[in-house]
């Protein structure tokens, strides 16, 4: 198990978060410069695996220390703390909308955030928010959050003592998925958009690589030609961001896709995580940890910054997902001048970057605050 914090998950994350924020805003031209332009994937997988990583790197050492049973404890309380966010974050953007939604004629927010549902019942969408059946637009990551984390006390001991047989056991369920089309179901006999039982392969294979990223072999001494997984890797890579690029372009996407390899491609499915879209991410994991190792680069202002946000990955994401219809309200009342699209974008960011700053220094001041822990007196033995 690693034992040095590595900063460039930190990262990562934080970088994560802004894309899923200028994702969230419709017709954001900042969007067009994430990670769903430039691949099968996009930041939805960075998260994930990330919140694998961080969540087994953490419970894992707790349950070699203290325990599986405490670490199960604190696996489910903090499942718990996630649901009465949810709920709580539920509220304030239901709110939100309704408010936006009468100060903004040029379309309607409500329908957008797919609240229509909570407007024609609101007795029986209240008692399936209760159950996570119903989630608004921008509120799929928390609940499937939630899932993964009640799930992995099941999995901690078999990732810690046998990480193969963790990783065969969830891609064995993820195929099955794939196959059968298994599901939980969502309110209105829909199902839910981030299927659990899919993207929990990607949850898996963070916790993996956050226990065993310490185990891997070096390959320092190899050039990046003398290494046939990096290049296979990279060349899926720029394949896949070929591909999404002539996205753009149906007319020159349709002149050079072969039929066969469309038929096979499409659709690229998010909901149950297409085996083309795993295989992506874990190809461009591959790629950016090897080009990118620990380094200097993550103690620049602009990184430690990035870094600071991803540190604070719940309240940040929490920010985002307030101030995405809020800067699509402020985008429509300016009749979606590019402007204002670019200053509501960066604005957003400023706002998750000030509150990160706010819990840091909050955390400092409770550390010098904190009372210096006087040691026991040591008796003297009896005679």
């Amino acid at each position: 198990m690693t034992t040095d914090r590595d900063h460039r998950i930190d990262f990562y994350r934080g970088l994560a978060l802004i894309f899923i924020f200028w994702d969230h805003i419709p017709n954001n031209p900042l969007a067009h410069t994430t990670m769903r332009n430039f691949g099968f994937s996009d930041a939805a997988e960075l998260f994930v695996f990330l919140a694998g990583y961080a969540s087994v790197l953490a419970y894992g050492k707790v349950a070699r220390r203290d325990g599986y049973f405490v670490s199960t404890v604190r696996i489910l309380r903090r499942a718990w703390v996630l649901y009465v966010v949810h709920i709580f974050l539920l509220a304030l953007l239901m709110g939100i909308i309704f408010v936006a939604n009468n100060h903004v004629e040029t379309r309607d927010m409500i329908q957008e955030m797919n609240l229509g549902y909570f407007v024609g019942n609101p007795q029986q969408a209240m008692v399936d928010e209760l159950l996570l059946r119903f989630k608004p637009n921008l509120m799929d990551p928390l609940p499937l959050y939630i899932v993964l984390l009640i799930g992995l006390p099941i999995i901690l001991p078999l990732l810690i003592k046998r990480p193969g047989h963790a990783i065969g056991l969830s891609l064995t369920l993820y195929a099955a998925t794939q196959w059968f089309g298994w599901n939980i179901p969502a309110h209105d006999n829909g199902l839910w958009y981030f299927n659990p039982l899919a993207w929990q392969a990607i949850f898996v294979m963070g916790g993996v690589a956050a226990l065993h990223a310490s185990k891997l072999p070096s390959t320092a001494n190899r050039s990046l030609g003398q290494q046939p997984l990096f290049i296979a890797c990279a060349g899926f890579v720029v394949v896949s961001a070929i591909i999404a690029l002539s996205w753009k372009a149906p007319a020159l996407h349709d002149a050079f896709m072969p039929t066969w390899l469309s038929d096979h491609l499409y659709p690229v499915d998010k909901t149950n995580l297409a085996p083309v879209r795993l295989l992506h991410f874990l190809a461009l994991a591959y790629c950016v940890a090897t080009l990118i190792p620990k380094g200097a680069w993550t103690q620049q202002w602009f990184a430690q910054k990035i870094a600071m946000m991803g540190r604070y990955s719940l309240e940040i994401f929490c920010l985002g997902v307030l101030l995405a219809p809020l800067a699509d309200m402020a985008n429509a009342l300016a009749n979606d001048r590019f402007g204002m699209q670019i200053a509501s974008a960066f604005a957003g960011v400023g706002l998750m970057l000030a509150l990160g700053e706010w819990l840091d220094l909050n955390k400092r001041l409770d550390r010098r605050q904190a009372p210096p822990v006087t040691p026991a007196p040591i008796l003297p033995k009896s005679a």
